[in-house]
This record gives C-alpha cells, sequence and structure tokens, in this order.
C-alpha cells in the first residue's frame, strides 16, 4: 500500500477541493485509523453499533490538526466508500470539535462530481438542519459509553473556515517536517 501522505497532497483547497483518503466507511462499527509511522490502516477499536458511523470519514494528506493526526474529512455520499478509497472532495464547510480537551475539527465534503445530487450540494445548508443535528448528536455521545463528556461540538463553519483550518493544519504539516 502507498503512503498517501507521500503520494497525495492536500490538493487545490484554496479553489475549494481537497484530496480526501476514506478511513471508516459509513455505516461501520470498526474505528480504522491511518497510521502514519507504518503507512498502514490499523483497527483502534471497535465501537458499539449505537454508534456507528452516520457518514464516511477520512482525512486529508500531508495536514496534521491540533490534535497531532491528519485532519479529518466527514465525506458526504449516498453510499459507503471503502477503507483506502481515495477522492477529490469539494468543501462545504467545517465542523469545529473538541476531543478530550484539544481541537480536532472535521472538514466537511462532497464528491467533486456527483451526478447523483447533480452537484447540488455548495454548502453545510445545502445538507439540512437535520443532518447537521444528527452529526452533532454522534460526536457529542460517541465516547459516552468509555469517556462521559470527553467531547464537545463547538459549532460549524462556512468554505472560507474551512480553507483556514486546512490551511492552519498544512503548515503544522510544514513545520513537523523541518
Amino acid at each position: 500500500m502507498a503512503d498517501f501522505n507521500q503520494v497525495l497532497t492536500p490538493g487545490d483547497y484554496q479553489a475549494g477541493l481537497v484530496n480526501t483518503v476514506v478511513e471508516i466507511p459509513q455505516g461501520s462499527i470498526l474505528k480504522v485509523e491511518w497510521h502514519r509511522e507504518t503507512a498502514t490502516f490499523t483497527l483502534d477499536r471497535v465501537e458499539p453499533a449505537i454508534f456507528a458511523k452516520p457518514v464516511n470519514y477520512g482525512f486529508i494528506p500531508q495536514t496534521l490538526d491540533e490534535d497531532g493526526d491528519e485532519l479529518d474529512t466527514l465525506v458526504v455520499c449516498d453510499e459507503p466508500l471503502a477503507t483506502g478509497v481515495w477522492l477529490k472532495g469539494k468543501i462545504v464547510g467545517v465542523l469545529m470539535f473538541e476531543d478530550d480537551g484539544e481541537m480536532d475539527h472535521k472538514v466537511v465534503v462532497v464528491p467533486e462530481d456527483d451526478r447523483n445530487t447533480a452537484d447540488a450540494i455548495t454548502s453545510l445548508d445545502d445538507l439540512g438542519e437535520g443532518w447537521k443535528r444528527k452529526i452533532e448528536h454522534h460526536f457529542n455521545h460517541y465516547k459516552d459509553l468509555k469517556k462521559p463528556g470527553s467531547t464537545k461540538v463547538q459549532g460549524w463553519g462556512d468554505v472560507e473556515a474551512a480553507k483556514q483550518v486546512i490551511t492552519e493544519s498544512i503548515e503544522r504539516w510544514n513545520n513537523k517536517e523541518k
């Protein structure tokens, strides 16, 4: 398997597009994580079925969020995407999220070419309030059985806010390499 941080860039995020690699398919209870040191996907844990991922979950290569991991993505698609699939994602916003006292942002993307929706999703508003509430509920509670109160959704940001988070995460990655 290729090291995604070696073969992919973050993408043309200033134009609204990022490369993203899927770690966890929508509906999965398996907490799969990209392990940067070995360039492999590893099974971190198995979650209770009530905490299955409501959306595909991935990361942007060559980025580091404040928690020390690659910057996460929530990939909105009508179908689950397999672990290891990479795609160009169109940025629609960002979830401001705190996990164990560290910021752990989630950039929300849709496939760049989504003919099923006629590329209609361009912002978080297009996903609707119900979708946002479902995501907020998931991230506010998915650790409740192990570490209650350790996660907190702090709000949502638009495409420009997402680009700022990506810029900072690329800078962190570049400074790590020095």
